[in-house]
């Protein structure tokens, strides 16, 4: 079977499980600048630079992908948030992007095999890919409103470039996610589809997009509602929401999701907002609860955490779904109303 049929099957029988946070866990090492820079000698302080990790301090992120999989999750999802060129300029290791998401696509391979080699459960890895800190809807210019910092083919050639790195280093699927402007999407989804064409093979898309306000908008405007019908023509594997607020705030948002699109949703909120200090004080079991009450309700497919949460998250979200059905994806009501009606004929 394929990546896509062999996720299918197993998101027809049960709700799946993806990681949690990285960069916290991250935070967590204490790494000081020379854990991050090793041996590079790039010029730049590299402190920070988490995706750096997979060529300077590779048992880091190894060691947080296995934590994950023993809480059970079933996929791993690339510490490569932000290697690309755009976001790894800051750190003067442009010319890095591609050596460190192949080694972390490795990394996270490597890990996801053995833990599917201990019991036969397959476990997956998704390539993830950042929004970078560019925006293609916006001017960062208040006195220039038409002002880009960069155009479409060149965030698409961006995030090509990474893609590739991530297939070959094996990857299962593409995770465009914290997806903040839509367009930068499309360019990411362009970028897939362009690569999964030169490889003559079925490249599948994750979408997760990230809100800005309550109301349930990103930054470009959209609503979940409007993004949706912004990517469908993709075929994403999965579509949902990441980071943004706490699973309590998402609720709306996961069953306006959930009722609207053909495809499997994936939701991993943050623990709960930050307190006054910019930390995560949402114990596992709160998360746990918040995010079963939609597994109860039949609205998810797959489910995680992003900042904030640790592998105990994962495990409490793991307990609590385990057992219960996941969503059946069918045509939304609507389409299949339309579908209903007779073609319209001029009267003679």
């Amino acid at each position: 079977m394929t990546p896509r049929e062999q996720f299918m099957a197993q998101a027809a029988e049960r709700i799946l499980i993806t990681d949690g946070a990285f960069g916290t866990e991250i935070q967590n090492w204490r790494l000081d600048e020379a854990a991050y820079a090793g041996e590079l000698g790039l010029g730049h302080d590299q402190k920070g630079n988490n995706d750096i990790l997979a060529l300077t301090a590779p048992h880091v992120p190894a060691s947080i992908h296995r934590a994950y999989f023993e809480a059970g999750a079933d996929i791993a999802e690339t510490n490569t948030f932000s290697a690309n060129r755009i976001s790894q300029a800051d750190y003067g290791a442009e010319h890095l992007v591609r050596a460190i998401n192949v080694e972390s696509a490795r990394m996270a391979r490597n890990v996801a095999d053995e833990f599917a080699a201990r019991d036969g459960r397959p476990r997956f890895v998704a390539g993830a890919l950042g929004p970078t800190n560019k925006t293609l809807s916006l001017s960062p210019d208040v006195n220039d409103p038409g002002y880009r910092e960069i155009d479409f083919d060149f965030l698409k050639d961006v995030y090509r470039e990474q893609i590739d790195a991530l297939v070959e280093g094996g990857v299962d699927f593409v995770l465009i996610e914290t997806v903040f402007d839509t367009l930068n999407a499309k360019a990411g989804i362009m970028a897939a589809i362009e690569a999964g064409e030169a490889l003559g093979r079925d490249l599948p898309i994750m979408l997760s997009m990230t809100l800005t306000d309550l109301s349930g908008r990103n930054l470009s405007g959209h609503t979940v509602e409007a993004f949706w019908h912004a990517v469908r023509h993709a075929r994403p594997l999965t579509i949902g929401l990441n980071c943004s607020f706490g699973a309590e705030q998402l609720r709306p948002h996961v069953r306006t999701l959930s009722d609207l699109c053909d495809t499997l949703i994936m939701v991993y909120p943050n623990a709960g907002l930050p307190n006054e200090l910019g930390e995560y004080d949402e114990q596992p079991g709160t998360t746990a609860k918040l995010v079963g009450e939609w597994a109860d309700a039949g609205q998810v497919n797959v489910l995680g955490g992003c900042c904030g949460s640790t592998p105990a998250h994962i495990a409490a979200m793991a307990e609590r779904v385990r057992g219960l059905p996941p969503r059946q994806v069918a045509v939304p009501a609507v389409r299949t109303r339309l579908a209903g009606l007779e073609p319209m004929t001029m009267a003679a």
